[in-house]
């Protein structure tokens, strides 16, 4: 199956190197590119592509309003693709607030292009680009810049929890991988794998990063645990 993918970015040069680099790939079809978010959003609607290439920063409208606009689109649209952002900053704070949007990650614009290549196909596949040393980024930059943790809805949706599916979001929220988590828990990692997938189902949420990001705002960990 072949993943169609648009490049959004305000450099051409990185445009069209992303392009040369994916294209070459005999499962990904590069169907389009933009020079900023408005003409990004505009052209996904109209090739509809499985995965979007985000850059953060961009004259006419950025990453972060383009990623809104894809992934709660108005109604009438029902195409919604996979964003994945690209950023020069580690943790940008565009970037965590793409990821409440519903972008499925993000990835460094410097990092080596099997990275990228990788990265398209897991987003496609419907997962979450973010590794556990750039989770642990993350909530760093949560606990510097975010208010406290609200104990209003949010939280009573961990009700609908096991014990045993909580303690995985905890671990997931802690920055741990699936076979970190599993020898925590002394589990099988395809049971892990069952667990993170009642527990997204249960808090409908897109993806492991938005689990992260549910974790803290609904006070189940706080910034300092370990």
């Amino acid at each position: 199956m072949t993943t169609r993918v648009i490049i959004v970015d305000d450099q051409a040069m990185v445009r069209a190197g992303f392009a040369a680099l994916l294209a070459a790939q005999s499962d990904i079809d590069v169907v389009g590119d933009a020079e900023d978010g408005l003409r990004g959003v505009e052209l996904s609607r109209r090739t509809h592509p499985d995965v979007v290439l985000m850059d953060v920063r961009m004259p006419e409208m950025d990453g972060l309003e383009a990623a809104r606009q894809l992934l709660s689109p108005p109604p009438g649209v029902v195409h919604r693709p996979k964003v994945l952002m690209l950023t020069t900053f580690d943790v940008d704070d565009y970037v965590y607030e793409a990821l409440r949007a519903g972008a499925s990650g993000f990835l460094l614009k410097d990092a080596p292009p099997a990275d990228l290549i990788s990265a398209v196909r897991v987003v496609a596949a419907g997962e979450a680009l973010l590794a556990p040393s750039v989770t642990r980024r993350l909530i760093a930059d949560f606990a510097r810049q975010r208010p406290a943790p609200r104990k209003d809805r949010t939280a009573l949706r961990l009700n609908g929890l096991t014990p045993r599916e909580t303690e995985v979001l905890e671990l997931i929220a802690r920055g741990l991988s699936n076979q970190e988590i599993a020898a925590d828990l002394v589990l099988a990692e395809q049971t892990v794998k069952t667990h993170i997938g009642r527990v997204l189902a249960k808090l409908d949420l897109r993806d492991r990063a938005q689990a992260v990001i549910f974790a803290y705002e609904s006070g189940l960990v706080t910034p300092g645990d370990r």
